[in-house]
């Protein structure tokens, strides 16, 4: 990667990972004062779903602001945008208050990883756009770890703290993207596919991206009342977040490179037995601090991979050309999923306790395992061909092809004695060197280059007089 490369992507890179760290604990935050004033987790799990609904309407309608005004300017419109809201949160502490800053702030952020993205993929080729989204979602990973640690600081403050520290964080991510050149990627318009459109052209990718948003917004968003109701205090949920933070920064890359080499409908299938597994771990066997910190780790690894895998897996199969549209109308349906999680987990942990959260994870996982199988059988992964080894085709090109540098060199030197003599010299057949026995009718001699024993092709001095280029004469 070069380095003009590394200094397109930095500005964009460093202002996500500045709001990332205020927006990594935000959904936490909301969480745990709901909870603390008395609220069901019906409407925690309400308020945590505008966010997510604010990101659907976002992902449909934020790509004309950009075009309009541009990547730089679209920025700074959407980060001043998410302080506005995370502030007005911290004047105002009511649940529908927060439920309709909470869509506005959703909006407002998924505008912002639309410009980031957008840059990141108009940046760079093909051959270095894995890496650009590689460094993508370790900024965005690794934020999220350091706003959980975050979060016990700005907690034991008391008051509003929390919501001034992030909107503070989110306008001071401006500044990367504004004191850089006026210089931006060129981006054109692309309008996300519909949901049918992208079901029939992929629907792995499809399933897999919903099925992600289930899981990444329950975690944000349900884990910590889970982990506040066994008893942790407000330190220790943060940090317990960012060991699953943690884990899916450091098992992305390895996730991913394991994807590139095999078959990713079948590193999906176990990525949803592996979040299975580690869920039913977490209800059955004792837990104490250290045995729960280890698991939470590779569930974070497990459930933040099934993402960009999915979305991996669809760019396999993408038309030409409709790569960009078909990340938008995936995102889409991640937005979609993550709307739903809260309002779909939360009756299930009032059912069935605080444990039916993993009950949950581990239900949701099952059928992504079930439904990938199922994919995988009317679909099965491609069978690579045999590889190609290129040889002398035996025809009349490749007599033609067979003609020499040392041929063409022998020739010109008789032509240019003919010129000379004015005599025109009488015709020879050459000896066939591949072939049946000499014959008195003229032939073409076939050379096969692709044998190690095979004849070689006489010096210039034997060649036959006469050859022209082109002409299929030997």
């Amino acid at each position: 990667m070069s380095r003009h490369l590394l200094a397109m992507a930095l500005p964009p890179l460093l202002g996500l990972f500045i709001l990332g760290i205020g927006n990594g604990f935000l959904a936490t935050v909301i969480t745990l004062r709901l909870d603390a004033a008395g609220e069901s987790p019906v409407v925690i799990g309400w308020v945590s779903s505008a966010y997510f609904i604010g990101l659907a309407l976002g992902a449909m309608l934020n790509d004309r602001l950009l075009l309009r005004i541009g990547h730089i300017r679209a920025y700074g419109s959407f980060a001043s945008l998410v302080a506005v809201t995370v502030l007005l949160q911290g004047l105002v502490a009511e649940p529908w208050a927060w439920f309709a800053l909470r869509l506005i702030g959703g909006w407002a952020t998924v505008g912002v990883y639309l410009v980031i993205e957008s840059w990141l993929l108009a940046s760079g080729d093909a051959r270095v756009r894995g890496r650009l989204l590689a460094l993508y979602m370790i900024s965005l990973y690794a934020a999220g770890v350091f706003g959980q640690l975050l979060l016990g600081v700005t907690e034991g403050m008391g008051g509003a703290t929390s919501f001034i520290v992030i909107g503070m964080l989110a306008s001071l991510s401006v500044l990367p993207m504004a004191m850089i050149p006026r210089v931006s990627p060129l981006i054109e318009k692309a309008e996300p596919l519909s949901p049918l459109r992208l079901i029939t052209l992929t629907p792995t990718g499809v399933m897999g991206s919903f099925g992600s948003g289930l899981l990444v917004a329950a975690v944000y968003s349900l884990l910590p009342l889970y982990l506040q109701r066994t008893g942790l205090a407000v330190d220790r949920i943060g940090q317990m977040m960012a060991v699953v933070v943690l884990g899916a920064m450091l098992l992305q890359y390895p996730v991913g490179r394991w994807s590139d080499r095999h078959d990713r409908q079948q590193v999906l299938i176990l990525i949803g037995a592996f979040c299975t597994l580690i869920s039913l771990a977490v209800l059955w066997l004792p837990m104490n601090a250290w045995l729960l910190a280890g698991l939470l780790f590779l569930l974070g690894g497990g459930v933040f991979s099934l993402y960009p895998v999915a979305v991996g897996h669809a760019a396999d199969r993408a038309p030409a050309g409709a790569l960009v549209r078909m990340s938008q109308g995936l995102l889409l349906i991640n937005a979609i999923g993550s709307a739903l999680s809260p309002p779909l987990i939360s009756p299930v942990m009032s059912l069935l306790g605080d444990a039916g959260l993993f009950w949950a994870f581990g239900g949701l996982g099952l059928f992504l395992v079930a439904f990938f199988v199922w994919r995988r059988s009317v679909r099965p992964a491609p069978v690579p061909v045999a590889p190609f080894h290129a040889s002398t085709p035996m025809s009349a090109a490749g007599a033609e092809l067979a003609i020499t540098d040392e041929w063409m060199q022998g020739a010109i030197e008789h032509e240019h004695i003919e010129d000379l003599s004015g005599a025109v010299p009488e015709v020879e057949v050459a000896e066939p060197l591949v072939g049946p026995p000499p014959s008195d009718e003229p032939h073409i001699v076939y050379y096969d280059d692709s044998r190690a024993d095979a004849p070689q092709p006489p010096p210039a001095q034997e060649a036959p007089s006469g050859i022209e280029r082109g002409s299929g004469r030997g």
